[in-house]
């Protein structure tokens, strides 16, 4: 499946299970669960007698993984991954899990989310003489368990996490032990499940269904918990941090309808949007319509609520692959319309509502719009399950800056008028909090009304950013310098 560029994209999903003989089938499994978390890039790497067998690659989990390379990750611990950059480039060697050989044995370690003070920790890092191999915020995580601890002690991992800041969700295999964090907001996901007596730590519950694990419980905010031969046990790294901000758009559009994330299905949350939608902005209309597959649950709840009827007018085409010819003029809105075809005898001379979860650049959704009325729609009216968005997020959800986003520089009615919908309307911020029946401050709600839980300084990550180039700028035109003078020597 190729990522929609119209669409967010979140950081990674992680996975991992300690004492069971087939545990590197089983992470392959809950990778192929998690791959609506990222779709760039996998990789397990398990533990057997102490030593570490990996593998990663770049695509899909089943394009990366065979039965043979399966059967060459022996052990009864592994940990998984399958991402996509928001920081880092898109490459092999940022592909996670991240491993490393320290004075404490080796680690390797699987990370959902995104650091604010990464740019600072790396820095500060190199001055002391750390090396890095990657560009990913996991590595500063790894250099930091590496180091001793104060007094020349242990390094507990509470001891790092204390340094670091930011969104995180991590999954650590040791020689010994499978580990799992939140950071004390509770930014992203992560769940505790069981089977045959192994532990499973996974981003959603939806993997722990697919290899039928027993869910136990979610990992709590600022949790760390610790798997190893004698069972699991827990403590809590934060004790004083009191406050929530789990990304409130893991309900919207993230996490898989199948899930469930704090006591409450993702499913019957989204159709509760649908629902609050149409309380707050019922519209005469003769169909309401979803976008797939992402507005389908939200779609029904309107129409559940409002009863006017439901039909699935745009059929989604599940075997998009990548194309290696580029479409030509021949074909017109080639990417739009081989992901969505409209059922045309369904929306002609009708008012149709169409809903959908997010309106981000705007452009995709312009095409809809477009494709209802050409098909003879009398009525075309937009309604979203989000309010809209008007900051950029730091916390590893691939929101653009704000320059790029729709809603931050144009008024509902020029967004209406670029539409060309005959309406548009977002769901409040207040209706999309009661959808999900928990209370407002368990959230993190920054991309909507800019209130950032974890403080951070773009001026600085900036600045620290622009010396790094410069240094590594510097350092190349002294290699080719150096070259050249070889060069002449060997003439």
């Amino acid at each position: 499946m190729q990522t929609q560029p119209h669409y967010p994209k979140h950081y990674c999903g992680v996975f991992g299970i300690f004492g069971h003989p087939n545990a590197a089938e089983l992470t392959y499994y809950g990778l192929y669960a998690l791959q609506h978390r990222g779709q760039e890039s996998a990789g397990i790497v398990t533990c057997h007698d102490g030593k570490f067998y990996k593998h990663h690659g770049m695509g899909l989990v089943p394009q990366i993984f065979n039965g043979e390379i399966l059967h060459g990750l022996v052990g009864k611990t592994a940990v998984g991954h399958t991402r996509y950059s928001t920081t880092g480039s898109s490459q092999l060697k940022n592909a996670q899990p991240l491993t490393v050989d320290c004075a404490r044995g080796q680690i390797a370690i699987a990370h959902n989310g995104n650091l604010t003070n990464a740019a600072k920790l790396r820095d500060e890092l190199e001055n002391r003489g750390s090396i890095f191999q990657t560009t990913v915020d996991s590595e500063i995580i790894l250099h930091l368990m590496a180091q001793p601890g104060l007094n020349g002690g242990e390094n507990h991992l509470s001891h790092t996490l204390r340094k670091i800041e930011g969104a995180y969700s991590l999954v650590i295999m040791t020689e010994k032990e499978l580990i799992g964090a939140r950071d004390p907001f509770g930014f992203r996901p992560l769940c505790i499940g069981k089977l045959d007596g192994a532990y499973v730590l996974a981003s959603e519950t939806c993997a722990l269904d697919l290899i039928h694990a027993k869910f136990v419980r979610d990992v709590e905010p600022g949790e760390i918990v610790v798997i190893n031969e004698k069972g699991l046990s827990s403590f809590q790294a934060f004790p004083e941090q009191t406050k929530r901000a789990f990304c409130i758009f893991e309900y919207v559009y993230f996490a898989r309808p199948d899930s469930t994330i704090a006591d409450r299905n993702v499913y019957k949350v989204r159709v509760e949007m649908g629902r609050q939608l149409a309380r707050e902005f019922p519209i005469q209309a003769d169909i309401v319509v979803p976008v797939p597959d992402s507005g389908n649950c939200a779609a029904l709840g309107y129409s559940l609520e409002s009863g006017i009827p439901f039909e699935m007018a745009f059929v989604r085409n599940h075997y998009v692959g990548r194309s290696f010819l580029q479409p030509s003029q021949l074909i017109r809105d080639f990417d739009v319309r081989v992901k969505l075809n409209l059922i045309a005898e369904l929306v002609k001379d009708k008012r149709v509502v169409i809903v959908d979860d997010s309106i981000v650049r705007g452009t995709t959704c312009k095409t809809r719009v477009k494709t209802l009325k050409e098909a003879g729609a009398k009525e075309v009216h937009v309604l979203v399950s989000c309010p809209p968005h008007m900051n950029p997020c730091v916390y590893g959800i691939d929101f653009p800056d704000r320059s790029k986003l729709m809603a931050a520089n144009h008024s509902r009615e020029e967004i209406r008028k670029y539409l060309n919908a005959d309406s548009l309307y977002y769901l409040s911020q207040d209706g999309l909090v009661k959808a999900t029946g928990l209370p407002k401050n368990n959230f993190c709600m920054a991309c909507y009304d800019g209130n950032y839980p974890v403080p951070f300084d773009p001026l600085l990550d900036k600045h620290i950013i622009e010396r790094r180039k410069r240094h590594t700028q510097t350092l190349g035109e002294a290699v080719e310098k150096d070259d050249e003078q070889i060069k002449l020597l060997q003439v």
